[in-house]
């Protein structure tokens, strides 16, 4: 549907987006990841025709460019007419996509009871939370059934249980046969909802794949982390600088987090395949109570916050925590 091809941007002397590739296919979930500055604007507006990249090609089902009237775009500030009702707002915007306005309004009745919003039909959008003014653009961005849609950050503003509403509206798009190209910063829902990952870093590609694909290039391959949770004995408080220092012989890569000062910790250990446990958690009983042990996978949080920092990218300094 979607093909990124070796695209540049600069903007001075430093490229914005350099030598970007991905493509995206129908029926399609893909998540653009990255901090700020990364690129991905750049490369959401080179998608989009608003700015021309000075090398590489964008192209949909094989043309140059994006047809406009086959793409949704969800943009991360919201361009809503406060003194419009939100059902003239919805077929205005279905009628910049070629919609007729009878066939705009129409279509957006069942979008509207889906979302909560068809009693409030009436009312203007200034009349709206900043929640249900999202709903309202996601609605306007996919109300003419685009093949393509390019969602910017779509859970700003949402609470949980508009954010499950959300992740169902998302799925049923992919369920329709929509190719999806999702930027947002919450990585737990991303996590849930992509069937494939981009991470960038200053304007560059850094990994990309399947969440099972990025944790094998992630971390040396780790795809697992064992929790374990530690408490001081009577008299005894744990020596946090130093427990860091033996665990950093025992596990690369292992966390030490203070939960109540040195009276309770939590430490994480990445383990490789076929890594044996075993050492550490006699260390650590050696040492303090242990209170609870669990073994989840690495996260997509705690794949991106390695990935960003192994590839130079400032990151703002994190009290509380030792990284061994």
């Amino acid at each position: 549907m979607l093909v990124v091809d070796r695209v540049w941007k600069r903007f001075g002397a430093a490229p914005a987006v350099a030598d970007l590739s991905f493509h995206v296919h129908p029926g399609e979930i893909f998540g653009l990841l990255g901090p700020n500055g990364a690129g991905k604007t750049t490369t959401l507006r080179m998608i989009l025709g608003i700015t021309a990249p000075d090398q590489g090609n964008v192209t949909m089902q094989g043309r140059a460019g994006v047809d406009r009237d086959r793409t949704g775009y969800l943009p991360e500030e919201r361009g809503l007419f406060d003194d419009a009702s939100i059902r003239d707002t919805l077929a205005y915007l279905g009628a910049l996509h070629g919609m007729r306005l009878a066939d705009a309004r129409a279509a957006a009745l069942p979008w509207l009871a889906r979302i909560g919003l068809e009693a409030r039909s009436k009312e203007k959008v200034s009349a709206l939370s900043k929640g249900n003014q999202q709903k309202i653009q996601f609605v306007g961005a996919v109300l003419h059934r685009p093949a393509l849609a390019i969602l910017d950050e779509p859970f700003a503003g949402l609470d949980p249980l508009n954010q499950e509403l959300f992740l169902a509206l998302v799925r049923d798009l992919r369920e329709q046969g929509t190719a999806v190209l999702l930027s947002a910063h919450h990585l737990d829902l991303v996590e849930r909802l992509a069937d494939r990952l981009l991470l960038m870093s200053q304007g560059r590609a850094i990994l990309g794949g399947t969440m099972q694909e990025i944790r094998r290039q992630a971390a040396g391959g780790i795809e697992q982390v064992l929790s374990i949770e530690i408490s001081s004995r009577p008299g005894t408080p744990i020596d946090g600088p130093r427990l860091a220092s033996d665990l950093a012989a025992l596990a690369a890569g292992a966390r030490v987090e203070s939960l109540v000062g040195d009276s309770q910790m939590r430490i994480d250990v990445p383990l490789p395949s076929g890594a044996d446990a075993g050492p550490v958690l006699v260390m650590l009983a050696a040492r303090a109570a242990i209170r609870k042990v669990e073994s989840r996978t690495l996260s997509l949080h705690e794949i991106y916050l390695v990935a960003v920092q192994d590839s130079g990218t400032p990151t703002p300094q994190i009290g509380g925590v030792a990284h061994v």
